[in-house]
């Protein structure tokens, strides 16, 4: 069966990043479950699975506009220390979820001076180049319960 719209592909994934340091991977866990089509990847990794099938390994570079993004360094943001009413101890590389017209937005912690709080709304791999390495698992169809949802039920994905 071919990978395509509305196909649960599972995969092994190693991510890494330009110096060859591993970000991500699925080794030691149950392979990633995923409905192809519906954005539950990144962009350019998608695309370079589209038409494969089990049993392919795949090696694809994914440059920042078609993975998280290129850095919007208007995400950064320096803001008072009262502005987190409720947090006994602030530190550096905690998240918080931001809640704006565009939606909900995670942000990081990125630096604290003082009652100054920088925060960076930016995803964590924008503008890096993602170097993927995947092993394709299996692929099958769908359930209709899976595209209502738009996520795969099951090993590898969203349990009830």
């Amino acid at each position: 069966m071919k990978i395509g719209k509305d196909k649960v592909v599972t995969i092994d994934y190693t991510l890494k990043d330009d110096s060859g340091n591993v970000v991500d991977t699925s080794q030691g866990s149950e392979p990633l479950a995923y409905i192809h089509g519906m954005g539950n990847i990144v962009p350019g990794l998608e695309a370079a699975l589209d038409g494969g099938s089990a049993g392919d390994k795949v090696s694809v570079s994914v440059q920042p506009d078609k993975g998280y993004g290129v850095r919007d360094e208007s995400l950064i943001q320096v803001l008072g220390k009262d502005q987190f009413a409720g947090v006994d101890e602030l530190e550096i590389g905690m998240q918080f979820h931001a809640h704006s017209e565009g939606g909900v937005h995670t942000i990081v912690i990125t630096d604290i001076q003082g009652n100054k709080v920088t925060v960076d709304g930016n995803h964590p791999l924008a503008g890096m180049v993602l170097h993927f390495d995947i092993d394709v698992v299996g692929v099958r169809d769908a359930t209709k319960e899976e595209l209502e949802h738009g996520h795969v039920h099951g090993p590898g994905g969203h349990h009830h």
